[in-house]
């Protein structure tokens, strides 16, 4: 009879997966919920995550021309009925704001009171408002491209939250261009997409697949929504990342226009692109177990924590200065154009010490007792392996090889990722084999079903919404690299040139 394995959060993945999920967040101790319904609190360990997050990105946008700014958080209402396709698709999330005091009530509450005579939207994107700028900015074809992104906060308020996947507000960056032409536009929208392909793929080793959006998938008011699209441990589908082509829509509404070369008067054609901390809910879902949460080591709080043994208080001054010593000659390595962040960590709690780092997601656990040195050596741990399995280096090797050793933990996690994703990929043809892939096999798990299936769809809306009423599953994207194939739409048999990449979502 086998022994059952003791893990650090239960229930594991395949007993509860939604459960396991906020159990991680706990144990990792990233976010709790907040007093407002719907929103969290990001706490230290979980807010420096989006820190590195956001400073890699940040970097990549301003190599690309990209300016920061900040507009406001409110939007007056009639901005938002500018653009109708836009304002139909994020009215049932609007948070409004009808008043601009509290006062005492009869009974002695306070209640709203100063009604404002327009009311005011809490921001749920910025298309409208930053618009407004866009047209007393632009005069000339000499001012374009305008180039801007925000880091911001949102609210769409959200009838079922989960943290970092869907909250009433949430962190995010948006970008907003102007251009002179389609072209222009497109390649901006483009260059985005290709953007977040590389924060996920090579910061959050997190494989995605890139495409553009079916049109009833589309970002409101957009003409194109391209995205990147990755797989869970749930099999399910998590959108991280979206630019939209939004044509001249938003332009006619904001009146965004400029005077060409040869004195006429043309309108701009804008993109919007934008990520939110549900990037960390995807870091989660992509490598996490059931000990707890895995952090890639690029996006790391900490890529290694020092742990030194002090059982022995005669010992302690000894072990306490070759830890000090050892996080001084780490700390001159630089990863990746960084320094490297160390942690150490004294706390007389036995055992519970070390599971609280595994249960964060540290990279690397470092051990330092009396034994290790005499030796002159360092006896370290990997989160991308077992707890238990362990490593002696000498201490100059293990200095020497640190940044290639995380490179190696940082390459496994996205191997593995892909390795899933793969493995639970497949080419469906078949009404009924599609069918029962996406029927989970017990009903008392409904997130348990197949995964991404790659199928031949018409392009007619009917089609995509039968399978959606049918299976609660939808297109996620038409990818880049499919090509061109013939086939029959599943639905209807008609004939379609590529397949669409269909899953269950986040």
């Amino acid at each position: 009879m086998s022994k059952k394995v003791q893990t650090a959060i239960s229930p594991t993945r395949a007993q509860d997966y939604p459960e396991w999920y906020q159990q991680v967040i706990k144990a990792s101790d990233l976010a709790e919920r907040s007093p407002v319904r719907g929103c969290m609190v990001i706490k230290p360990w979980g807010y420096s995550i989006w820190e590195n997050i956001q400073r890699e990105m940040d970097d990549m946008f301003k190599d690309t021309g990209v300016k920061n700014a900040y507009f406001p958080l409110f939007i007056p209402l009639n901005f938002m009925e500018k653009e109708a396709a836009h304002v139909e698709g994020f009215a049932k999330e609007c948070a409004v704001v009808t008043h601009h005091r509290l006062e005492k009530g009869p009974e002695g509450g306070l209640v709203p009171a100063g009604q404002l005579a327009e009311p005011l939207v809490v921001r749920p994107t910025s298309e409208t408002i930053i618009g407004e700028s866009f047209s007393k900015w632009l005069n000339s074809y000499r001012d374009l491209p305008i180039l801007i992104n925000q880091w911001a906060n949102v609210v769409r308020w959200e009838m079922r939250t989960r943290l970092f996947l869907r909250t009433s507000e949430f962190l995010w960056q948006e970008g907003h261009t102007a251009h002179a032409t389609a072209e222009e536009a497109l390649e901006r929208t483009s260059q985005m997409l290709e953007v977040y392909s590389r924060i996920a793929q090579d910061y959050l080793a997190m494989p995605v697949i890139r495409g553009s959006k079916s049109e009833a998938e589309r970002f409101p008011g957009a003409e194109d929504t391209q995205c990147i699209e990755a797989m869970m441990q749930d099999r399910k589908a998590l959108q991280a990342g979206t630019s939209h082509f939004l044509g001249q829509n938003f332009a006619k509404a904001s009146n965004i226009r400029f005077q060409t070369a040869d004195e006429k008067e043309a309108i701009a054609w804008t993109t919007s692109w934008g990520v939110s901390t549900r990037l960390i809910g995807g870091l989660i879902m992509t490598h996490s177990d059931d000990d707890g949460l895995i952090v890639p080591p690029k996006l790391a709080p900490a890529h290694l924590v020092l742990l030194p043994i002090l059982n022995n208080e005669a010992q302690r001054s000894k072990v306490m200065e070759y830890t000090e010593k050892l996080a001084a000659q780490l700390r001159e390595q630089r990863y990746h154009d960084r320094r490297l962040r160390i942690e150490i960590d004294t706390r007389d709690i036995g055992g519970a010490r070390g599971w609280d780092w595994i249960k964060k997601g540290v990279p690397l656990r470092v051990e330092i007792g009396p034994r290790d040195i005499a030796k002159d050596a360092v006896f370290f741990a990997r989160r991308d392996k077992s707890h238990r399995e362990k490593t002696s280096l000498p201490r100059e090797e293990f200095c020497n090889s640190i940044c290639s050793i995380l490179d190696e933990i940082q390459g496994n996690l996205f191997q593995r990722a892909m390795d899933f994703r793969q493995a639970n990929t497949q080419r469906i043809d078949n009404k009924a084999e599609f069918y029962s892939y996406f029927t989970p096999q017990n009903k008392e798990k409904p997130e348990i079903h197949g995964g991404f299936a790659l199928t031949h769809w018409c392009g007619e809306a009917k089609c995509e919404t039968k399978i959606k009423e049918d299976l609660t599953v939808t297109i996620r994207c038409i990818p880049f690299n499919s090509g061109k194939e013939n086939g029959k739409c599943l639905i209807c048999g008609k004939l379609s040139k590529q397949r669409a990449i269909f899953a269950k979502a986040y």
